[in-house]
Order: C-alpha cells, then sequence, then structure tokens
C-alpha cells in the first residue's frame, strides 16, 4: 500500500487537486468514492474544478471557497458554510444543501437540479443563470433573490413554504 492510498480526504484535497483528482481516479473504492470530509476547514480554498460528487461535506466551513465549476453531484453539504464562496458553473446537481448558509454565495450558471435546499439560507445569493429544475426550496430564505433571472424554476417549488 502506498502512502497516497493511507492519507486522508482533507490532506489530499488540501495538496492540491492534481493529487486530489488523481487519488480519486486510482482508488475508486468507497473511501475515494465517497470521501469523508465533513467539518473540513476549508475557507477560502482554491477548489476550482475540484472533483468533489459524493462527497461528505456536512458542516464543513467552506465560506469564501473558489469552487466554481466544481463538481458537487449528490454531494452532502447539509449545515455547511457556503457564505460568500463562488459556485458559478458548479454541478450541485442532487445535492443535499439542507439547513446550509449559501447568504452572498455567487451560482452563477450553477446546474442545482434535484437539490435538496429545504431551510437553506439564501440571503442576498447570486443565483442568476441558474437551473433550479425540481430543486426543493421548502422553507429556504431567499430574502433579496431576483427568482425572475433564474433560468428554470419548477412553479411547485416556491420557496418559503
Amino acid at each position: 500500500m502506498n502512502a497516497m492510498t493511507m492519507q486522508k480526504p482533507l490532506d489530499l484535497l488540501l495538496a492540491g487537486k492534481t493529487q486530489w483528482d488523481k487519488w480519486r481516479r486510482t482508488y475508486s473504492d468507497v473511501q475515494a468514492s465517497e470521501p469523508d470530509l465533513h467539518e473540513a476547514d476549508l475557507h477560502g480554498a482554491d477548489l476550482r474544478g475540484a472533483d468533489l460528487h459524493e462527497a461528505d461535506l456536512t458542516a464543513a466551513n467552506l465560506q469564501g471557497a473558489d469552487l466554481r465549476e466544481a463538481d458537487l453531484r449528490s454531494a452532502d453539504l447539509r449545515q455547511t458554510n457556503l457564505r460568500d464562496a463562488n459556485l458559478s458553473d458548479a454541478n450541485l446537481s442532487r445535492a443535499r444543501l439542507r439547513g446550509a448558509d449559501i447568504r452572498g454565495a455567487i451560482l452563477y450558471r450553477a446546474n442545482l437540479t434535484e437539490a435538496d435546499l429545504s431551510r437553506a439560507d439564501l440571503r442576498g445569493a447570486n443565483l442568476q443563470g441558474s437551473i433550479l429544475t425540481k430543486a426543493i426550496l421548502e422553507k429556504a430564505n431567499t430574502t433579496g433573490i431576483d427568482l425572475s433571472k433564474i433560468d428554470e424554476i419548477d412553479a411547485g417549488q416556491k420557496p418559503g413554504t
């Protein structure tokens, strides 16, 4: 077993995108396919284009992180701090964002198809051009968001209901 196999997911992610992506491709076992990053402190981290699909990021601190073009498909982001993070062009389809703090985040052209945003705090977030088809917005706080600038939103998934 080499050193990369034994490293913790957080250490690999902080080592850089190249190391992280190599680990995810090479060691596609459960640890690499569903990495445990819950409660990780990644505030201000440069995670642009990172492959974080199906990662457990519950209660992680991603405040101010650069997550542009990141793959967060089916990621678990419940109770995560995404305040002021840049998620432009990120793929958050089927992501679990229940109770997440997304205040002031940039979600420009983000794919939030079937994402669970129930009870999320989206105050002041930029959702311009984002896709929210079949997204769950039950009891989400969308104060200060211009919903007319969202590309797709289902009428049956109104926020605050």
